[in-house]
């Protein structure tokens, strides 16, 4: 089910824009129904004022004191993600297991095309889900994941790690590492081309998917072919990189927006210290973890030898800089890579399957990416 017409993918595949950068070109999908600059695309706007991450409150509203995080975290989790919908167009099949190789109890979903199993040197992507470590879940991306199976003829492994603050850092790690080693050295069970595996994530995903590929290269194993890092967190807090600078200046807004994005949209990724980082500081609880390379890639010594990479911003998202800053990284290391910003969206766009065409759109370019390997 598309609540968007046909001409709308049209326009994503076929009216691109190229933004010159230091290393790289970013290819910039445009915002069906919305040419104007500083705009977030119509569809987009209308599903941000039907959902909570599109309410600007008052702040004489605002609590005098918050409650503590054991009374917000249920309702935190409750509000991640978007209900969106099944665009397959072939049967799928799904399987379950349960892996304990990390130390902790970690289920692992696969979605594969019923066609293809005869194939036994099909693709594979290994997914992690987002929800700023804390929360999120296998079922918001449950749709997206069976997608990219039947459009890339692939098997696609969905992962359900732990989460923090009950399992902070390295947990989530560990259990996504683990994950995409079993996998890797199952290939054979699986069906799948133990040369042909990427792994993949959306946010705090996204940053799960670069740190098991650093870790993945540091230790020669398991073999990476392709990273799709999907608005990633790659940099925590305050830390930065040389020559990494976040600003607002660097969005362009327009007037009848300002107050959704200056109110809270933007304000992901913008820099703060971990105790004023409600999320980062219930991930990682000693200051210099967020330094380290396995909880910001950005700050990683080197970027060399690292798995040809699929890098997607939005533009209104507060993410988009470190984003881009972290294609750059990869590419001034010699790294293949290929950078979208998708025009007019926010932070997780690809949650409204169904609801956005740029989160169809987004299927299909990972998809590609996977054939291509």
């Amino acid at each position: 089910m598309r609540k968007y017409p046909l001409q709308h993918l049209e326009q994503l595949r076929t009216e691109t824009s190229m933004l010159p950068g230091k290393n790289i070109e970013i290819i910039v999908k445009p915002s069906p129904g919305e040419d104007r600059p500083g705009y977030i695309d119509p569809a987009e706007f209308a599903l941000l004022n039907e959902h909570w991450a599109g309410a600007t409150k008052n702040p004489e509203e605002q609590p005098a004191e918050m409650p503590p995080i054991e009374v917000m975290l249920p309702a935190i989790r409750e509000s991640m993600g978007f209900p969106n919908y099944n665009l397959n167009t072939v049967e799928i099949h799904t399987r379950y297991e349960e892996l304990k190789g990390s130390g902790n109890r970690v289920g692992l979903w696969r979605h594969y095309p019923r066609k293809s199993s005869g194939n036994v040197k099909r693709p594979a992507l290994v997914f992690f889900h987002g929800g700023g470590w804390i929360g999120g879940s296998v079922y918001t991306v449950e749709n997206i994941c069976r997608l990219i199976a039947e459009l890339a003829d692939a098997v696609v492994f969905n992962v359900d790690y732990s989460l923090a603050p009950e399992k902070p850092y390295p947990h989530g790690l560990n259990d996504n590492f683990n994950a995409v080693k079993h996998v890797y050295d199952h290939a054979e069970a699986y069906g799948i081309d133990p040369e042909r595996i990427a792994v993949g994530g959306d946010s705090a995903g996204g940053n799960y998917a670069a740190a098991v590929a650093l870790k993945a290269r540091d230790e020669g194993s398991p073999k990476i072919a392709l990273q799709v890092l999907i608005y990633p967190c790659v940099v925590m807090a305050d830390a930065a990189a040389e020559g990494y600078e976040w600003k607002e200046e660097l969005f362009d807004i327009s007037p009848e927006h300002e107050n959704i994005l200056r109110g809270g949209l933007l304000a992901l990724g913008k820099p703060k210290k971990l105790q004023d980082d409600l999320v980062a500081a219930l991930y990682v609880s000693d200051e210099t973890d967020i330094r380290n390379p396995y909880v910001s890639p950005m700050l990683a010594d080197s970027h060399a030898r690292l798995p040809r990479a699929l890098v997607v911003g939005a533009e209104f998202d507060g993410l988009r800089v470190q984003t881009e800053f972290y294609a750059e990284q990869l590419a001034q290391a010699g790294v293949e890579v290929k950078c979208l910003r998708y025009k007019g969206m926010t932070h997780a766009f690809m949650d409204k399957l169904g609801h956005a065409a740029q989160a169809e759109d987004l299927c299909t370019e990972i998809a590609e990416a996977i054939k291509d390997l």
